[in-house]
């Protein structure tokens, strides 16, 4: 039975990874206490109230542990992985998992050296929509693909982000932050592992601090398909859900969209997939669909293979998202 234990508790995305990796029967031996913000400790201890505090050094060097959940401040996740893989533990980490190019040859490098495994949770891995949808596309059921676009918008929740949310080199830019998703999903249902960048553009559209980079678009290519998607910050108060999240893909003999967060007909839940074909429209609710990333990723340490999310792919997911973030240009435009 895999032994885990949380280190940096900076995000809440921690508490859906401890989660997902307990109910597919790992064990959390104990998290490491230090954080940016308290309300993520405290609400990890309302979760996990058998999960014991322990100081990160003493994580870090427990034999008996086999690999980390890691929610640290962007900035500081490469580091802490690469600590842990020198002292013998795998690397699960919330994405962002670098912020900087120096940052992932670094990772790389450690990867290289050691044999650790080191896991971006993306959202592709933990998506049950996005799963069907890439089965009915390798399915052959909508024809060849040739487009993919994407709406990422987020609700900022002002009041609950700690200080480092809003510092560019704490995150690593929009499209490193959560543009890496995106990014990632191209990749998949282009069966691809690079892609040409036909254009990239960051928006500061006056969130405060100034600055601050609320709006991005990208344009990708393959040697098969292109892709465009959207980001933002933008998700008003009054929508039921953190965003209105959605993929297109349009084929040769279909077309496919999901509503990735909500259904504006009113269906209950997210996780809605809609087919149309050369005989027919269909609907299907993917929500109850096994999420397989966290067994997966333990058979993986348990196995040492790549079955979830292999090394490679996952390195040019974070490199093209580096590089989509560097090469965007920039538009701040001035207020009507």
């Amino acid at each position: 039975m895999s032994r885990f234990a949380v280190v940096g508790l900076d995000h809440r995305h921690v508490y859906d990874l401890t989660a997902g990796l307990l109910a597919a029967g790992a064990v959390c031996v104990g998290h490491d206490p230090e954080t940016s913000d308290p309300r993520v400790l405290a609400g990890f201890r309302k979760r996990f109230p058998d999960v014991p505090a322990v100081s990160r050094d003493r994580l870090l060097d427990d034999p008996s542990i086999d690999f980390i959940v890691l929610g640290s401040v962007p900035r500081d996740r490469a580091a802490v992985a690469i600590a842990a893989m020198r002292r013998g533990k795998d690397v699960m980490v919330d994405k962002p998992g670098v912020t900087t190019p120096e940052q992932l040859a670094a990772v790389e490098a450690v990867v290289g050296e050691t044999g650790r495994i080191w896991s971006v949770s993306l959202g592709r891995l933990t998506s049950p929509s996005i799963q069907a949808a890439l089965d009915v596309a390798r399915s052959g059921e909508l024809g060849r693909l040739v487009s993919l676009n994407s709406l990422a918008p987020h609700r900022l929740n002002r009041a609950l982000r700690p200080a480092w949310f809003f510092e560019r080199e704490a995150y690593g830019g929009i499209i490193n932050d959560i543009g890496v998703h995106s990014i990632d999903q191209f990749l998949a249902f282009a069966g691809a592992s690079e892609a040409t960048i036909s254009a990239s553009t960051i928006g500061c559209f006056g969130t405060p601090p100034q600055g601050f980079e609320d709006f991005a678009e990208i344009t990708l290519r393959s040697e098969t398909m292109t892709g465009t998607m959207r980001l933002d910050w933008f998700t008003p108060d009054g929508l039921p859900d953190w965003g209105d999240g959605r993929l297109f893909l349009v084929g040769t003999e279909g077309t496919l969209e999901l509503r990735k967060n909500l259904d504006l007909e009113g269906r209950a839940g997210g996780d809605h997939m809609f087919v149309s074909n050369r005989q027919r429209t269909r609907y299907q609710n993917c929500g109850g669909l096994p999420v397989t990333y966290y067994r997966h990723f333990l058979e993986d340490v348990r196995d040492r293979t790549g079955r979830m999310l292999d090394g490679g792919q996952v390195f040019s997911v974070c490199r093209l998202a580096l590089q989509c973030q560097a090469q965007a240009v920039r538009f701040a435009p001035t207020p009507a």
